[in-house]
């Protein structure tokens, strides 16, 4: 008795195979396809969460050196300071009522 042989080419088999369900094999692609999206939108969101962080804590960093600098500027432009430096520094003085002279302007 001989043995039937049986002569298969995978290669056909595969491409009608593929030709058979096509459509399943189209939504596995788009589901692998949003799959992947979802992944980088997630990613890029995250990369944008830091930013913002980032930016929020440099803002405040910055709000709290600008009060500073304004505790600074009221601290240095007091009427007390400025007139002690005057007298110290350039000798200068409020004048008195005998240092006062009144001139007067005739109208013609």
């Amino acid at each position: 008795m001989t043995k039937p042989t049986a002569n298969f080419n995978l290669l056909i088999i595969i491409a009608t195979d593929l030709g058979r369900h096509l459509f399943i094999i189209v939504l596995y692609l788009s589901v692998l396809g949003s799959a992947l999206a979802v992944v980088l939108s997630s990613h890029n969101n995250r990369q944008l969460l830091i930013t913002h962080e980032q930016l929020i804590q440099e803002k405040d960093a910055l709000d709290i050196e600008w009060r500073h600098l304004i505790i600074e500027q009221t601290a240095l432009t007091e009427h007390n300071r400025i007139e002690r430096l005057v007298a110290d520094k350039l000798n200068m003085r409020r004048p008195t009522q005998a240092d006062e002279k009144l001139v007067r302007v005739n109208p013609q």
